[in-house]
């Protein structure tokens, strides 16, 4: 087997299985935000996300010990490249938040749904089945629903700038991890990838002057939690989208406000009408978007 062979199996051609497990992580990312907002009372976001993505590449190594020594030249690039992006999302989100609302961030950054497939096709020249265009279209128009775009300032500023900025590094990292899957093992992938995010954020955590993180048994406790989660949620994103194409993908992590909105309920927020409509079309685009299912071209 050649170095840029992966090693794991490819599932079967209709296999759903790859979609299941993109749905699950998604799930598993709706759940996140809370933990995130908790640990952030005790440090700052370049510190945490430092710390978290720094547990994430610890634990995504003792999964890939047994091949870890087989890391390729390929495998390195393609986790630097996604890394890089992956840092830049979650850094230009975070500093678009502290210029606008959360509202009109999350309005912005749902700009990521639509970017995908064009990215995927000026940069790869993968056009995406007309059912995955429609599933795209109902996702948009379900996360602007979430949003609750009503009553916001479309003033653009450099808030604004920041976070369309970040919803592009979004869409130009699910773009990416597609390119790359098929040519990776994706634990060793997954150690490189967390490894950039964590050396990056924290480097931007002592140019910016952020203070260090508070050492509470909270925040060990979420930087774990947190930290085993982005592990397995970047393994099976590496693994599932060998298969699933780029287009497919993000309307299936579209589902992740939903998820996130459920989690909030359970905890005592309140759901609007809007909010309930908006997660319905979102359901329903991942439904839309398996009518284009024989297109299985990886993107």
């Amino acid at each position: 087997m050649s170095a840029t062979t992966c090693l794991d199996a490819l599932p079967p051609r209709r296999s759903l299985l790859p979609d299941a497990v993109l749905v699950v992580i998604t799930m598993i990312w709706g759940g996140t935000f809370l933990g995130v907002q908790t640990a952030l009372q005790w440090a700052g976001p370049y510190g945490f996300v430092a710390l978290r993505f720094g547990a994430g590449a610890l634990i995504a190594m003792v999964l890939a010990r047994r091949t870890l020594s087989g890391l390729t030249r390929a495998e390195l690039r393609a986790g630097a490249v996604v890394g890089s992006v992956l840092f830049f999302s979650y850094s230009l989100q975070t500093l678009g938040l502290a210029h606008i609302a959360s509202s009109k961030s999350a309005f912005l950054t749902a700009l990521y749904v639509p970017l995908v497939p064009l990215f995927s096709w000026l940069l790869f020249r993968h056009r995406p089945a007309l059912a995955a265009w429609g599933g795209v279209l109902i996702a948009f128009v379900g996360l602007l629903l979430l949003s609750d775009p009503r009553g916001l300032d479309f003033h653009f500023g450099i808030g604004e700038w920041l976070t369309i900025a970040g919803a592009a590094a979004i869409a130009l990292e699910i773009c990416l991890v597609g390119r790359y899957a098929g040519r990776c093992e994706p634990r060793r992938v997954t150690v490189v990838q967390l490894a950039v995010v964590s050396l990056l954020a924290t480097a931007a955590m002592l140019v910016s002057g952020e203070s260090l993180p508070q050492p509470t048994p909270g925040l060990i406790g979420c930087v774990l939690a947190l930290g085993l989660s982005t592990a397995a949620i970047q393994v099976a994103m590496n693994w599932a989208q060998k298969t699933v194409p780029a287009t497919r993908a993000t309307i299936i992590f579209a589902m992740e406000p939903v998820w996130a909105g459920l989690v909030g309920w359970l905890a005592g927020e309140t759901l609007t009408v809007l909010a309930i409509s908006g997660a319905a079309l979102i359901v329903a685009s991942v439904l839309v978007s398996q009518l284009g299912v024989k297109d299985t071209a990886t993107a």
